[in-house]
C-alpha cells in the first residue's frame, strides 16, 4: 500500500491545477468578508496558492511531509504566505470556531467511515457559526466502487486509478445526509465524467454552512 509521501513524489500529484469550484467558493467567501480559510489535505499546495492570491489568511494541514515541503517551496516562489502543519484530518490542531471557511477536495473519503465522521466533526468544530465549507466525497456510481480489497462496507482499497492502494470510502445520498447532519447543506450535487475508456468518475460536491 503506497503512502501519500510516495504519491507526492510523482509528477502527476505535484502542482496540479485547482479544482474548478474552489475559485467560485473563494469569491463567495469574499462576499461574506471571510478572513481565515483552511485547506484540509492541502497536499503540494494547489489551493493554498489560489486562496493566498485572493488575499485570505490561509492555513494548510496535510499528513504528508513531502507534500508540505513542496507546498512551502511553491509558496515561497510565488511570494505568498500560508501557515502549514503536518497532521491528521481526524484531529485538527485549531481552536473551536477558528475558521471563516474551509475546503477539503478529494481528501475526506480516504479512510474508513469512522475516520470520515471524525474529520467532518472536526471541521464543524473549527468553523465559526455561519462559516462555509466546500467538501467532496466519492460516489458509489464511480467505476472504482467495489474494486480492490474491501476493508468494510463501501470502503475499498482500489486496484485501479492514480491513487490505487489508498483507502477510499464511497457514499450515497442517504449516507451523506447522515454524515452532514450537523451542517446546513447549501448545495449538494453529483459531478460525473466519462473517461476515454468508457469508465465513469463520480463524486459528490457539498457546499455547507455551520449553523
Amino acid at each position: 500500500m503506497p503512502t501519500w509521501d510516495e504519491l507526492f513524489k510523482r509528477e502527476e500529484f505535484r502542482r496540479s491545477e485547482p479544482y474548478p469550484r474552489v475559485s467560485e467558493f473563494a469569491q463567495l467567501l469574499k462576499e461574506r468578508a471571510a478572513r481565515r480559510v483552511l485547506d484540509l489535505g492541502c497536499g503540494t499546495g494547489r489551493h493554498l496558492i489560489l486562496l493566498a492570491k485572493e488575499g485570505f489568511e490561509v492555513y494548510g494541514l496535510d499528513i504528508s511531509p513531502t507534500g508540505l515541503e513542496e507546498a512551502r517551496r511553491w509558496l515561497e516562489e510565488e511570494g505568498l504566505r500560508a501557515e502549514l502543519k503536518e497532521g491528521d484530518m481526524s484531529s485538527l490542531p485549531y481552536p473551536e470556531g477558528f475558521f471563516d471557511g474551509a475546503i477539503s477536495i478529494h481528501v475526506i473519503y480516504h479512510g474508513t467511515l469512522a475516520q470520515m465522521r471524525k474529520a467532518i466533526s472536526e471541521l464543524h468544530r473549527t468553523l465559526k457559526p455561519g462559516g462555509l465549507a466546500l467538501l467532496t466525497f466519492q460516489s458509489r456510481r464511480s467505476y472504482r466502487y467495489g474494486r480492490g480489497k474491501e476493508l468494510e462496507p463501501h470502503t475499498f482499497v482500489p486496484d485501479v486509478g492514480p491513487d490505487a492502494g489508498i483507502p477510499h470510502h464511497f457514499s450515497d445520498l442517504r449516507e451523506l445526509g447522515e454524515l452532514l447532519e450537523e451542517f446546513i447543506v447549501r448545495e449538494l450535487r453529483l459531478v460525473e465524467r466519462l473517461h476515454e475508456d468508457g469508465e465513469r468518475s463520480s463524486h459528490w460536491e457539498a457546499l455547507l454552512e455551520r449553523p
